[in-house]
């Protein structure tokens, strides 16, 4: 009763916090769509506000949005592990920031519990009845991102909700029904509409299209309702609330499964192919997570593939060690040009294998037979010795110990949202949790479980994320392409890092943004592990990157003389909007320091 009755106080604190999240965030428009050949970005920017950073002495949790942040504090103070207060935290997020995440879509969980690493795949799969063409046209062609997006195409068979419920059978400490308490009284009594949410609404095309979402998002007049409007979500806690009390099968199962797959394959104009017995067969896996040692102290542990993650932040990191040192890396705390250009060079060679490699190791096999012979030391000596004076533009896959490859590399589509969290525990646990339904509010496509009740929840469009194209024009096939039951590759990268001299956990990071999670969670690690800057610093450092196109920078954050430097070695310089969702959490001393991105609305609690 005293873990159940801490978390209800969550519901009255939850309140008080409404005010920093409707501060948080001013409202800026979304850029254009970009027309060059970097992936697009996931989510439009909506403002840049300066965060402090936050300390505490035992135990802390970072999240994309405030309310979600206090109901993973409040299981914490109540005794929960880290495990624990991700459930509540995810179950918040599927209210407050349905555009994101939430329980129509999956997650990547890194978690520790002291003494071992556990890796669990929530990713989505296709259903049985799917099959390399679903996503294209009469012709032969990729269908257009939006048309095959939006509506029951695209579905897949969520994982985020049976993910978590088996690992809080090994990791939880709390009844699994009280975690969901904070966010089935938010749902019943309302949250007040964040800036983000109503910019991220303003510039949504597709939403109205759905009954049960225009009714719930939008006014009468069809503008979405203002910010601070008090939005109820009854539909969501009565799922909620049958989740809490039965597990998965509360959603894989019944009347909320029956109605989910109703929805899908009865869309009017893009239905899909979900069944009932794909929800009632899906089962989370637990796999093997990537530990890569970096600059001879630290131990950088990661998600393995499905993920393509991990080895391409450590494919950028290991690369950049091993190439002739930058004198001033970082200038005027900017990141200086000789440094970027390393940086875009080395990214172009990762994402360029990244292409050819990466997909559910349950259906493509490893290059040379293992995951890790991407980053073995002699293959990164041998890319980084591409790196020369001029760049590259665009780089060719490698063969890792003289690999021959059967597939060919997958052509650049888009890649979209997602919502990070970390959280450290009192007792020493720890985890690093990425979840998402893809595009920006997903399929477009709501579920009220059947009750009839307003509100609901998104699905996913996480089938997008396979290759739309299965083959090349001599028909030799692409390793991510689309398979009945295969998990589409990600981007996602949570990451623990470690001392790799004694053991001791020093960080646990991640963020939202697509194809450039890669780039956000690389930019941290060196911030913090290589630069010396605190988590907070790291993360507001300016976005960059390259998707093995051209070199990306954050909008307005760099001097002309920078992009002038990278031009003249060859770069084609594109300045756009990089809205990453960072949250971290670093040793200080004998507590914590954490950060969270000045991009979106999250903030970091803890005692």
């Amino acid at each position: 009763m005293h873990a159940v009755s801490a978390i209800a106080r969550a519901r009255g604190h939850a309140i008080a916090v409404v005010g920093v999240l409707l501060a948080a965030c001013a409202t800026a428009p979304v850029s254009p769509p970009l027309r060059d050949t970097q992936p697009l970005l996931p989510e439009g920017a909506s403002g840049f506000t300066d965060k402090p950073g936050w300390s505490a002495e035992r135990f802390m949790v970072a999240a994309a949005n405030p309310l979600a942040t206090d109901a993973g504090y409040q299981v914490l103070k109540a005794g929960g592990s880290a495990l624990d207060a991700a459930i509540a935290v995810q179950m918040v997020l599927a209210l407050v920031e349905p555009q994101s995440s939430g329980i129509g879509g999956g997650a990547f969980l890194l978690h520790w519990d002291g003494q071992a690493l556990a890796a669990w795949d929530g990713r989505e799969t296709a259903p049985a009845a799917a099959d390399e063409k679903l996503l294209l046209q009469a012709d032969g062609t990729p269908l257009p991102f939006m048309e095959a997006a939006v509506g029951g195409r695209a579905v897949g068979v969520p994982g985020a909700v049976r993910m978590l419920e088996a690992a809080h059978r090994q990791h939880g400490q709390l009844a699994w029904s009280a975690l969901f308490e904070p966010a089935i009284a938010l749902a019943e009594r309302g949250f007040r509409i964040s800036p983000r949410l109503n910019a991220q609404l303003k510039t949504e095309t597709a939403l109205r299209g759905d009954p049960l979402a225009r009714a719930y998002f939008y006014a009468a007049d069809g503008e979405p309702q203002p910010v601070g409007h008090l939005l109820r979500n009854p539909a969501l806690a009565e799922v909620l609330r049958g989740i809490a009390s039965r597990g998965g099968p509360a959603l894989h199962s019944g009347p909320v499964a029956a109605d989910l797959v109703a929805r899908v394959r009865g869309h009017a104009s893009n239905p899909g192919l979900l069944s009932e017995a794909d929800l009632a067969g899906y089962a989370a896996k637990q796999r093997e997570s990537i530990c890569t040692d970096w600059q001879a102290i630290y131990r950088v542990c990661g998600f393995p593939p499905p993920s393509s993650g991990h080895l391409a932040v450590m494919q950028i990191l290991g690369i950049l060690e091993r190439s002739p040192a930058v004198a001033v890396p970082l200038a005027d705390q900017l990141p200086s040009p000789d440094w970027l250009h390393s940086y875009s060079e080395a990214a172009r060679l990762a994402y360029a294998d990244r292409a050819l490699y990466v997909a559910d190791p349950d259906f493509v096999a490893a290059p040379a037979g293992r995951w890790t012979s991407l980053l073995d030391d002699a293959y990164l000596k041998q890319r980084a010795a591409l790196i020369g004076g001029m760049s590259m533009q665009s780089a060719t896959p490698g063969s890792p110990l003289g690999a021959a490859s059967v597939w060919v590399p997958q052509p650049d589509q888009a890649e979209h949202g997602t919502s990070h969290i970390s959280i450290v525990d009192g007792q020493g646990r720890a985890l690093a949790m990425t979840t998402t339904i893809e595009d920006v509010f997903g399929a477009r496509l709501m579920s009220d479980g059947g009750s009839g009740k307003a509100g609901g929840f998104l699905l996913n469009n996480q089938l997008t994320d396979f290759s739309a194209a299965p083959a090349d024009v001599q028909g030799k096939p692409i390793a991510n392409r689309l398979q009945p039951g295969k998990r589409p590759r990600s981007s996602m990268s949570p990451t623990l890092v470690f001392d790799k001299r004694d053991g001791q956990l020093l960080m646990s990071l991640g963020s939202s943004g697509g194809a450039a999670i890669i780039h956000f969670a690389a930019k941290t690690l060196i911030g913090t592990w290589a630069w010396g800057l605190d988590a907070q610093r790291a993360i507001a450092l300016p976005n960059f990157g390259s998707f093995n196109g051209p070199t990306v920078v954050e909008k307005g954050r760099f001097p002309a003389t920078t992009l002038d430097a990278l031009r003249a070695r060859g770069h084609t310089v594109n300045e756009i909007d990089m809205s990453s969702g960072l949250q971290a959490i670093q040793r200080q001393g004998s507590g914590w320091y954490g950060g969270a991105d000045p991009r979106r609305e999250g903030v970091v609690m803890g005692d």
